[in-house]
């Protein structure tokens, strides 16, 4: 089995059942001692609900945990459909072969001390691999701390959580992250179901886990998966699971951390010098419509918005129930921050409110029920606003301390049974983590979520607001004529003559100025003639052209030209120049990046000289669909500028983005082309031209 490529749907599904339903599982390794990895796994499986046959293998114990017990895998009633090996790593690959030829059909090895310690066991990984592949066997591991599913807990350390509903699965590429995830987020009401680790990943990366979740996604599965990933092996395999998920109502969370080794980047473009190590995986992670998060606590934050909206938050208006002005001045703040608003509320909600609370409450949007506030009240309020308010908002949120003036258990079950209840999605943040601790625990016990942090709150809320549902751009187009395209580039290689590149961009439909190419003073007064004054003079020769001198904009005469020619032609590796007409308008760039496994980077941004000062671009993976090419051109601070400003003609957007989307099908369609800016891209109107252009092929 070569996971790079594609499983067939009836493998994908056999390991699926291997790995989560297994009706048979051996620990290779069981022991009476549970202070050993061996031991731990098969009591935690034992003690845990399995229902399946549970078999120990250890050839110095007649009796294991009371379970039927076995010297060799030989000995085996039948292959079981998952084996556990826990043995020392010296005996690992016996163990593997003698369960390949008992048809075994997943293994999860938890032993250490293979790749991750030196050389001679990543050779080990290999043969493991290569026996495993060779037997159609999944390999899981080395290295890792097992698996929780629903019919076993095959995990030897850390936390097995026991909370209800089971409406998060977790795919990691470590197990401490694993563990240290969910001791956060038990406590905060989340329930589990599915826990992976991978360990070192050998043959099973998160990408092909995720491949397996997706060919059997179903009206059971979880409706949110968290990720971690410290490296992004299978960037494609990635993307096309991670939108067939999405599409089918799964909501993807992750975090990936180190920097790509995507490849030595030569910065010789913009769109190379701004393009960090990360800036491939971003871009990915954006195309597939996974919300990437920093850190542990932003993973459980999102993942408590995504349960308590079911996944969809419609739009960003919001209201605030709190009974302490300052959480809920601090949370408006942020909201504001991440582009929601608080609407007002209608004067026949603020009438039924005021029938309510007391007369020194506030009735606007934020609602203050003041520290008096009981159980009755929190209630009649979210009652009267999913009533008569559920048209004009999309989100409710409730802040409440302990004020000690009344008892917040009932409160706490009040606000539970409107989580279920309401139309309208409810969200508590509960800060009084100490005095009212218990009954906090009673609350989050029984699977329900809050947040102890109201800036938090609203920072996950705007994460989840710009979630997206991704779709693969996968059609075909009729942007130019490829053929004559490949058949301009054939035989080149390095950085392509202006003539060339010129031809390029013209033959994909972009709009280039006249320029010509002078290589002799007496042919630039000839073509001084063709063009009208002002004109640009670039030199031919230096790559970075703006860094040399090698720009002389608004010539005006003959003179000035004929003095700018012979400045330029003054600069080391000085071929020759070529002239333009002046202009005017706003610049921006467009650029594209090959970033090794990750196919095509394209870039957009404001142009000019300063534009790696002010890095006001954006980033996607090629090629682009309609919504993100548009995104990309209004996603960036300076779209202001760009629309248009102070009675300044801007630059049509639905051709920039359609300029935009034409490059990434160039580059997708001929991954040769290996870094392109067009800088700048300028102009006033649907009047824009490709002013200046690099091209590298190899």
């Amino acid at each position: 089995m070569n996971t790079q490529e594609k499983m067939d749907s009836e493998s994908a599904r056999s390991m699926y059942a291997a790995l989560f339903e297994p009706d048979s599982i051996v620990v290779i390794g069981g022991s009476n001692d549970v202070l050993k990895p061996g031991g731990r796994v098969t009591k935690n499986i034992k003690d845990n609900g399995y229902s399946g046959e549970l078999w120990a293998v250890n050839p110095k114990t007649p009796v294991v945990l009371d379970l039927p017990t076995y010297k060799t895998v030989d000995d085996l009633p039948h292959g079981p459909d998952l084996a556990i090996v826990a043995i020392p790593s010296p005996f690992v690959i016996e163990a593997l072969r003698a369960l390949a030829a008992r048809n075994t059909k997943a293994v999860i090895v938890l032993t250490s001390g293979f790749g991750e310690k030196n050389e001679k066991g990543k050779e080990v990984e290999n043969e493991m691999v290569r026996i495993a592949n060779e037997a159609g066997m999944c390999l899981i591991g080395p290295n890792c701390s097992g698996f929780l599913t629903k019919r076993y807990k095959g995990k030897f350390a850390g936390i097995i959580p026991r909370l209800p509903g089971k409406t998060v699965d977790f795919i990691s590429g470590s197990g401490a992250t694993v563990d240290y995830v969910m001791e956060y987020a038990t406590t905060r009401g989340l329930s589990f179901g599915n826990v992976v680790n991978l360990g070192n990943s050998v043959q099973m990366g998160v990408e092909d886990l995720l491949e397996l979740y997706d060919v059997n996604y179903g009206a059971d599965s979880a409706k949110i998966v968290m990720l971690y990933l410290e490296a992004v092996k299978k960037p494609d395999k990635l993307l096309r699971h991670a939108v067939s998920l999405a599409q089918k109502g799964c909501s993807l969370v992750g975090i990936k951390s180190g920097v790509t080794d995507a490849g030595e980047r030569a910065a010789a473009s913009h769109t190379g010098a701004i393009a960090s190590s990360d800036t491939a995986v971003e871009a990915l992670f954006n195309k597939a419509g996974i919300i990437r998060v920093a850190h542990r606590a932003a993973l459980v934050d999102v993942a408590c918005v995504l349960q308590a909206t079911k996944g969809v938050l419609p739009g960003k208006r919001a209201c605030i129930i709190t009974d302490a002005g300052g959480p809920g001045v601090m949370l408006s703040d942020e909201l504001s921050r991440q582009g929601f608003e608080l609407p007002e509320l209608k004067e026949e909600t603020q009438a039924k409110l005021s029938s309510v609370l007391p007369a020194e409450a506030s009735l606007v949007n934020p609602i203050d029920a003041l520290p008096s506030r009981s159980a009755s009240q929190i209630a009649e309020i979210l009652r009267i606003l999913d009533k008569y308010e559920k048209d004009n908002l999309d989100i409710v949120t409730v802040l409440l301390g302990d004020s000690g003036m009344s008892d917040n258990a009932p409160i706490y079950e009040t606000i539970a049974k409107a989580m279920i209840c309401s139309t309208l999605p409810v969200i508590p943040m509960f800060s009084s983590l100490v005095t009212s601790s218990a009954k906090i625990e009673q609350f989050s016990s029984q699977g329900r979520i809050f947040f102890s942090d109201e800036v938090a709150l609203g920072k996950a809320l705007g994460r989840v607001s710009r979630k997206i549902i991704p779709k693969l751009v996968t059609s075909s187009h009729n942007w130019y004529d490829v053929k004559k395209i490949r058949s301009i580039l054939d035989g080149h290689s390095g950085a392509l003559p202006p003539a060339i590149v010129s031809q390029l961009l013209q033959t994909a439909g972009f709009r280039l100025p006249y320029q010509a190419e002078i290589f002799s003073s007496d042919r630039l007064v000839q073509e001084c003639e063709n063009i009208m004054f002002p004109l640009a003079m670039k030199v031919i020769g230096p790559l970075h052209k703006s860094d040399v001198g090698g720009v002389k904009l608004g010539l005006n005469s003959l003179l000035k030209t004929t003095a700018a020619w012979e400045e330029l032609m003054q600069i080391p590796g000085a071929e020759g120049v070529v002239i333009q007409p002046m202009i005017s308008g706003i610049e921006v760039i467009a650029g594209t990046l090959r970033e090794g496994d990750f196919g095509q980077l394209v870039m957009f941004g404001l142009g000019g000289i300063y534009t790696e000062v002010f890095e006001d671009v954006h980033f996607n993976l090629a090629p682009l669909s309609d919504r993100e090419s548009r995104e990309m051109v209004v996603g960036i601070k300076s779209f202001p500028i760009i629309k248009g400003t102070r009675g300044e003609e801007g630059m049509d957007i639905d051709l920039l983005a359609e300029n935009l989307q034409r490059l990434s099908w160039l580059v997708a369609d001929f991954p040769q082309i290996k870094e392109i800016d067009l800088n700048p891209i300028k102009g006033k109107g649907r009047d824009l031209y490709v002013v200046d252009a690099r091209i590298i092929v190899d």
